[in-house]
């Protein structure tokens, strides 16, 4: 009889081991009823940008009332953006402001969305942490070089370089006259940005252009400007606008440009010459004559007056 019993038991326990392995295996295979999530990693509540809401994205394989509430990492609810809302079957999106169930805005730190399936009774901690950041970077050294560029396309000068620290992994944005000009691609605490003297393609006029910079990291702050040493844009500048000499005198005028040759022309004559001093001898005829001097499409003139030698 105690044999007939110890069996009974043994086979009782390998049935019961057998019906929950089976529930184990079942559960295992059931799928989940929130799949495909997808949720901004960082944002800024107070930036102005297109950053300042996080996007919260996820599937749900039934129509449900949902409840999505923010948790901070001792699990206190902190934010419910959303609160009873019906969704279809299918993709999810809602935009959280960062703001507090007090309406206000919520600390820097890590908050997790919490979702609630109300008929289906099942809640789910999604595993992606938002992060809100409210520290705008600060730029902290840069420098330009060269001070003189004259983008003509001949690839001497053509462009400046600015080499940045940042306080953070960030964008640098430069800004030429007060305008957007450049802004890098890779948040980095170090790098160097360049800017070719265009704009919308073409090369800006010739002058002195005021520079700052500025960065932006991941989360859309945007840090103040920082003024940096200016850039001069110059193709062919002559050292003076007026010559006066006597009729068949020889004359000097320096020329600046970054070509190594440029031409000239005065009166009948021309030539070609390198930048530097250059040394002519005007017309022996009395009158008004234009010194054009140009290299690569762009040219600088100078008016030359031709006096009679005095009696």
């Amino acid at each position: 009889m105690a044999r007939l019993a110890s069996t009974v038991l043994v086979v009782a326990l390998l049935a019961a081991t057998a019906t929950a392995f089976a529930l184990t295996q079942g559960l295992k295979l059931q799928e989940s009823t929130i799949f495909g999530t997808d949720v901004d990693k960082v944002f800024s509540p107070i930036c102005a940008c297109e950053s300042s809401r996080a996007r919260i994205s996820f599937r749900l394989r039934e129509a449900d009332r949902v409840d999505i509430a923010m948790i901070d990492p001792d699990g206190t609810v902190v934010a419910t953006p959303v609160e009873g809302e019906r969704f279809g079957r299918g993709r999810v999106v809602v935009r959280w402001d960062g703001l507090g169930v007090d309406g206000r805005p919520l600390a820097e730190g890590e908050y997790r969305p919490r979702v609630r399936l109300r008929e289906q009774r099942r809640t789910t901690v999604l595993p992606n942490p938002i992060e809100i950041d409210l520290t705008a970077p600060t730029v902290l050294e840069a420098g330009v070089m060269p001070r003189i560029i004259s983008p003509d396309g001949d690839r001497r000068s053509d462009r400046l370089t600015v080499d940045y620290s940042l306080s953070e992994p960030a964008r640098a944005v430069l800004l030429v006259a007060g305008k957007k000009r450049v802004e890098t691609r890779f948040p980095r605490e170090r790098d160097t940005l360049a800017w070719f003297g265009r704009v919308d393609g073409r090369s800006v006029p010739p002058g002195v252009y005021p520079l700052e910079l500025r960065a932006r990291d991941p989360a859309g702050n945007l840090g103040d400007a920082v003024r940096l040493a200016p850039v001069s844009v110059r193709y062919v500048s002559l050292g003076r606008s007026r010559v006066v000499a006597i009729g068949g005198a020889r004359f000097a005028i320096r020329v600046s440009s970054d070509a190594k040759h440029v031409r000239w022309t005065l009166g009948r004559r021309s030539g070609l010459a390198r930048p530097g001093t250059l040394r002519l001898r005007v017309p022996r005829q009395k009158g008004r004559y234009t010194l054009r001097v140009s290299a690569n499409g762009r040219s600088a003139s100078a008016a030359v007056f031709v006096r009679e030698p005095r009696r």
